[in-house]
C-alpha cells in the first residue's frame, strides 16, 4: 500500500524526529506530514510511518519509537533514538535518491550513522551532554540549534509548534544533504586521486585536474614517495604540500625556504621561474600563472627536499 502518511508528535519537537522527518520526506513526497497524539493515528497501519511516538519499534510494522522499554539499542550496546531507527531502515534508500552511486552506499551510510546520526542518537537519550563540548561550544552543537528553532514558552498561538517544526525542516535539510553531498565528493575525489597516482607512477609530484581533497586518497594508495601536489586554481596554478596527518601542520616536505611570502619578480628572481607569482610564508603553497612555471616550480621543490 501507498504510504499516505508520516506521523510523528505534536508539541515542541527535538532534533531525532526533525531529521527523521527529513530522510522520510524525501522518500515519500506526497505523504502527509502529520504531527500528533491521536492513538488512532499512531496505531500501525500499512498506510503510514509513524516515528519517535508509540511505544513500540517494529520496522515490519513501519513504527519507530525509541522511549519504551526495553528501548533499541546499536550492536554496541549505544541507544537509538527515532533518527538512528529511521537511518538503519531508510538510509540506504535515501542515498539512492540523493543520486549517491551504488558502489559508494554502504561506505557513506556508514559514515554518515558514524559521524551524523550516533552524536544525535547520543544526545536525544541523555547518553552524552552536549556541555561536554565546553562552555563555548556547548550551545553550538547541531541538535541544541535545532531546537533552538522550536517556538519561545509564551507563544501559545494555536499551531505555533507545528509551523516551527515545519520551519525548522529546511534548516535540517539543508544540513544532512550537505553531508551526504559531501561525503559523496570526498569519494569521487578518492577515485580522481587514485587515477592521478597512478599516472605519477614513481614520480614525487601529484598532478590534479582541479582542487580537490587528496591526502585520504593519497594515504588510502600508501603513495609515501608523493610530495607534492599541483593543480589549477581559475587563471592560476597552485603547488601545495601534503601534511603528515589531521592534527598536525607538519608536511611530508615544506617549498623551498627561499621563497618564504615573495610575489611576483622577487619570487621569480628568487625561484628561476618566469610566471612564479606567490609563496606562502608558511611554505605550504605557492602560486603560478601557468602550468609550464608550476610544473618547473614542483621540480624545484622536490628536488631541494630530496637533499635535505
Amino acid at each position: 500500500m501507498t504510504i499516505t502518511h508520516l506521523i510523528t508528535h505534536s508539541g515542541g519537537f527535538h532534533a531525532d524526529e526533525l531529521l527523521s522527518s527529513v530522510i522520510l520526506t524525501r522518500l515519500f513526497r506526497d505523504a502527509e506530514l502529520l504531527r500528533t497524539r491521536d492513538k488512532s493515528w499512531i496505531t500501525p497501519a500499512a498506510d503510514r510511518i509513524i516515528y519517535d511516538v508509540g511505544g513500540d519499534f517494529d520496522a515490519e510494522a513501519q513504527i519507530f519509537d525509541h522511549h519504551q522499554r526495553p528501548n533499541p539499542l546499536r550492536e554496541d550496546g549505544q541507544p537509538y533514538s527515532s533518527f538512528g531507527l529511521i537511518w538503519a531502515h531508510y538510509g540506504r534508500d535515501y542515498l539512492i535518491a540523493m543520486n549517491v552511486p551504488e558502489k559508494d552506499i554502504d561506505d557513506i551510510h556508514g559514515s554518515f550513522d558514524r559521524g551524523f546520526v550516533l552524536p544525535v542518537d547520543l544526545v536525544d537519550n541523555g547518553a552524552v551532554n552536549t556541555s561536554e563540548a565546553g562552555p563555548i561550544f556547548s550551545g553550538m552543537t547541531l541538535p541544541v540549534l535545532l531546537e533552538s528553532l522550536k517556538t519561545v514558552f509564551d507563544d501559545r498561538e494555536e499551531g505555533a509548534d507545528d509551523r516551527a517544526f515545519m520551519d525548522a525542516l529546511p534548516v535540517a535539510r539543508a544540513f544532512v544533504e550537505a553531508q551526504v553531498k559531501r561525503k559523496a565528493a570526498k569519494l569521487r575525489a578518492e577515485d580522481m586521486v587514485m587515477a592521478a597516482i597512478n599516472a605519477a607512477g614513481e614520480g614525487r609530484i601529484l598532478d590534479l585536474p582541479m582542487g580537490m581533497p587528496f591526502r585520504a586518497g593519497v594515504e588510502k594508495a600508501g603513495a609515501d614517495h608523493l610530495l607534492f601536489v599541483v593543480h589549477p586554481r581559475g587563471a592560476d596554478w597552485t603547488l601545495t604540500t601534503i601534511r603528515i596527518g589531521d592534527d598536525t601542520f607538519d608536511n611530508r616536505a615544506d617549498l623551498p625556504a627561499a621563497w618564504a611570502g615573495l610575489t611576483d619578480s622577487a619570487l621569480e628572481e628568487a625561484s628561476g621561474v618566469i610566471g612564479a607569482k606567490f609563496c606562502h610564508n608558511g611554505l605550504f603553497i605557492a602560486v603560478a600563472s601557468t602550468r609550464e612555471a608550476i610544473l618547473k616550480m614542483a621540480e624545484i621543490a622536490v628536488a631541494e627536499a630530496l637533499q635535505e
